[in-house]
Order: structure tokens, then sequence, then C-alpha cells
């Protein structure tokens, strides 16, 4: 299977159990491994013929916008729900990242990482 990448993809959201982070947001970021077979879309040099990464991207960015929720592992699935609707992706690896989590100790980044399948 082949892989079309997505590094990076930011945008803010409400999602968290505490108050002020549903209040005040903060900045999540998403990274995507979509796997499909890119095959005809080479042969034939046919967008139509794969995944529109331009159109994933937004539609990502659209969830992480959406509606809160309190945990990231839900926002994860809700992201890996729409990547798959798309025909030609057969599976999705998400990772979300929360860098701006609240936790009282030092640290870089909270993430989680899913991998979903048609299977």
């Amino acid at each position: 299977m082949d892989r079309v990448a997505l590094r990076g993809l930011k945008a803010r959201g409400h999602h968290g159990v505490f108050p002020r982070e549903r209040e005040e947001g903060q900045t999540f970021i998403v990274d995507l491994a979509l796997g499909l077979d890119t095959r005809q879309a080479a042969a034939s040099d046919d967008l139509a013929k794969t995944v529109h990464y331009g159109v994933v991207a937004e539609e990502v960015v659209a969830v992480v916008e959406g509606e809160p929720v309190d945990l990231i592992e839900t926002l994860a699935e809700r992201i890996a729900d729409q990547c798959l609707k798309h025909e030609g992706v057969q599976e999705v690896e998400v990772v979300v990242h929360k860098p701006d989590a609240p936790i009282t100790v030092p640290f870089d980044d909270v993430t989680i990482t899913i991998t979903r399948s048609r299977v």
C-alpha cells in the first residue's frame, strides 16, 4: 500500500476536560498517513484516481475546529473516520498533538496515535 502523508496540520480547537480548555481553546497539530493504491493515478496522471490531500487537509482542520470533545482519543477517531470517507483511502494513521496540554511539569508534547482501516 502506498502512503500519502500530511504533517503538521494546525488548527485551533476547544477540546479538553477542563473549562479553561473549552473556553480559550488551544492549537492542535495533526499528522496523517493515508494508505491507498496510487498506481492508477500515476499511470493516468489523474487527480481523480487518488486522494486530494488539499481537500483532506481542509476536512481535518474542520474536525479540529468543530464540535468540542473531552479526549484527544475521540478527536483522533473523528479525524480517522473523516479520512476513510474518501473512496481510495484504505487505511489511515492519525497522530494528534496537544503541545499546550494542561500539565504541571515541563514537557514537549502529548500525542495520541491511532491506525484505522476499512477492514
